[in-house]
This record gives structure tokens, sequence and C-alpha cells, in this order.
């Protein structure tokens, strides 16, 4: 931990450690985790304004199994911490896995650790980490990534995503997936690993085109070429066009790719509708169309892309 750091990302992974002791102490099993939370000065306050007691870093000589790193708006004033960033340079070489949750990352950066690596940190600050850590790949479109003994998780909550997944290399499918139901969480997301929707992301962008977006994600399936949208939006096509890139840097034809691979996501995830059908719900035309816009996206087919992400009992 380090001072003004985000509340949910020690928070989340914590409870979901503890919660996978109490399961297996209910079966009767010696509990697997000896949590520790340190900081190099206790108590911490964190951003929420709630402190938080922890223990000295601990010398960097002796063995630990996983290390986290927590996030939070403050991590580069803590990146310019030498005693922190060389500690965990250190102590890093001495674990089994290392991760970070949130951006978290950039600590890991400031130590070194992500040289030549995948990483992902929360969706706003993708870019930066990217320029920051040039030799890193960053996957901004991963809720968490792991790189060998490297894990990395997106933003805030997706610590806990990351955290069940460690349980469930750990100990098994059936406790991760009891700690899920315990806490109310998906063991694994539906709709995949997109950190927050394409709607979404282009609200972030601008508003222009809000009404068009909406109306796009009820229509997949029906003629979204140029000339339509262009209608719809009560504009020329070449301004359409013009207005189009300059606001979210990408064509219409490009957007209803994203949202069509979206919705694709989605039903993949959470149906046993047949690829083919599914590649006509969403626009696709076809299956091999469907195919070719998944790995301009998602670098996956699409069925790869559901035997990773389907929901239990899909």
């Amino acid at each position: 931990m380090f001072p003004d750091l985000q509340l949910l990302d020690v928070a989340g992974p914590l409870q979901v450690f503890a919660s996978a002791n109490d399961a297996e102490r209910a079966s009767g099993h010696a509990p697997p985790y000896a949590i520790r939370v340190v900081a190099r000065r206790t108590p911490v306050m964190t951003s929420a304004g709630l402190p938080i007691l922890a223990g000295k870093l601990p010398p960097s000589r002796r063995p630990v199994d996983t290390l986290i790193v927590a996030g939070g708006s403050s991590v580069h004033a803590a990146c310019e911490d030498r005693q922190l960033v060389g500690w965990l340079a250190l102590r890093a070489r001495k674990a089994r896995r290392v991760a970070s949750v949130c951006s978290g990352a950039f600590l890991l950066g400031a130590a070194g650790l992500l040289e030549g690596k995948r990483a992902v940190t929360h969706w706003a600050d993708c870019e930066r980490l990217a320029r920051d850590f040039a030799r890193t790949r960053v996957d901004m479109n991963a809720i968490y990534v792991r790189d060998g003994s490297l894990w990395t998780s997106a933003g805030v909550t997706a610590g806990i995503d990351l955290a069940l997944a460690m349980v469930e290399e750990d100990i098994g499918h059936a406790v991760a997936a009891a700690v899920a139901r315990e806490l109310v969480v998906f063991l694994r997301r539906p709709g995949g690993q997109a950190q927050f929707s394409t709607v979404l992301s282009f609200q972030e962008r601008t508003r222009e085109f809000d009404h068009l977006h909406g109306w796009i994600a009820g229509h997949l399936a029906e003629d979204l070429s140029v000339p339509m949208l262009a209608r719809r939006a009560g504009m020329s096509e070449r301004s359409l066009l013009r207005h189009y890139r300059e606001h979210l840097g990408i064509t219409p034809a490009r957007a209803v790719e994203k949202l069509r691979v979206e919705a694709a996501c989605q039903l993949l995830a959470t149906t046993r509708d047949p690829v083919k059908r599914i590649a006509r719900r969403c626009g696709f035309g076809s299956e091999e169309t469907m195919r070719r816009s998944f790995f301009r996206q998602m670098a996956v087919a699409p069925h790869d892309y559901r035997a990773r992400f389907s929901s239990p009992g899909c």
C-alpha cells in the first residue's frame, strides 16, 4: 500500500482470499492463504478517507508467494519513492508471482517489472502506461492479463477478477466459484474481457452521436451502411464521415463493426446459440465475416472466445 491509494484495490482482492480461506475451513481444510497488508508507513490513508493499519515492509530477502500492488490516483507519487520502488524490485525476485490492481501497474513498471511483458491497467491510463513503458505491450481490452508470473488487472473492481483467477489456479474451480457466489460477482464476467462498453467508450470522446449509436445498437441486423447512417443522423454522407472521424477517430463502418463484435461477445458468452445464428443476429451476414471481424477486434476466433469466456451452464 501507499498513501491515498484506492480502497477497493486493497479490499476487493483481500476479501477474495479471505473468503477462500473461509471456504476451505468450512470443508475441513487448512486455510491456504496467510494474508498481510504492508506499507512503508502506517496507518495508510486511502483516497476514500478510511485509514488502514498495515504492517511494515518485510525484508526483501524473505520469500513471498504472491505480491500484489494496489493502485490509485497517487500512484505516480509512489513511483517517485525510491525506497518503495527499490524494495518492490528486490521483493519481486523472491515472489512466485507478482500482480498489480488498476494503476498499480505503474509501480510495477517503475520497478522494471513490465519490461517485455503484456499488461493492462485502468482504461483511462492505458495510453500513458504504453507511453511511459515503451517495451510493455498494453492490452486495453483485458480485465486482467497474465504473462508468466506477472499478473496485471484493469480498473478497480477488476482486482476481484484477478484474485478469483488466482484462487481458481491455486485451489480449483469449485472454491473459486463458491467465493464468487458468496461475493455475488461473476467468476468470469459475461460478455468477455472489455473493461467498458463500446458505446461508453464513444461517449467518453463525444456526445454528438449518442442517439445514432443507441439506434445502431438496437438495429445491428439491419442495413448500417454509411448512406443509411447519414440519413438517420440527418447529415450528408460526406459530412457524417468528416464529423465522425473528427470526433471519434474512426469511420462509421469501423464503429458498427465494434458494436456488432461486442453484441456477438455477449451472445457467445451467455447463450448456446450456434455461431452462425449469432452472426446473423448481429448483422455480420455470415460466420466467416464475423470470424474476420473478431480477429481484427479481439485477435481471437469466435469459437475460442466462447470457450474462454462462456458463463457456467451456457
